[in-house]
């Protein structure tokens, strides 16, 4: 069964730090040691909020307490479907950090997260959160890993 092209992805805020998971554990990961976020693909009849609340629990052992949907995402990319992606961050949780089984995850302090091996594309969606952006739409297209064309909002966008 193919995987749902519908995907969340959280910031976990903390102390001027963001929750970063550095994807090193899985053999055949499109984000094969890169860092990312928090999230993953919806399972049959979730919705957005059901998705970011599982994957961060499966993810991080943690419970969002209060969470904001920032924008979506329209990936395209030569090698995978496109994709749609709900980006959320959240700043308030329960428990404990556990261990995750896609990475290792980091708090890393936000004027750092850039200087981190990223997708290209996630450092205008840090960009748009840092600057509380009202609520957005980003299509980011890659050849070859590549972004080659952003558009915000409809518009294209320089990156």
């Amino acid at each position: 069964m193919m995987k749902s092209n519908l995907t969340t992805l959280c910031y976990i805020e903390h102390d001027d730090q963001y929750l970063m998971l550095h994807r090193v554990k899985k053999e055949h990961d499109v984000n094969k040691d890169k860092w990312i976020g928090i999230g993953g693909h919806f399972e049959a009849d979730e919705s957005p909020e059901e998705c970011l609340l599982r994957e961060v629990l499966d993810e991080t052992g943690l419970q969002l307490t209060s969470w904001r949907l920032r924008g979506i995402i329209t990936f395209l990319c030569d090698h995978w479907q496109t994709e749609y992606m709900f980006l959320y961050t959240a700043d308030c949780y329960q428990g404990e950090l556990t261990d995750c089984d896609e990475g290792e995850l980091k708090w890393i302090p936000k004027k750092d997260v850039c200087h981190l091996p990223i997708w290209e594309g996630d450092k205008i969606f840090f960009r748009l959160i840092e600057e509380e952006a009202a609520f957005f739409s980003l299509k980011l297209q890659y050849v070859d890993d590549q972004l080659v064309t952003c558009m915000l909002n409809g518009k294209h966008y320089p990156y």
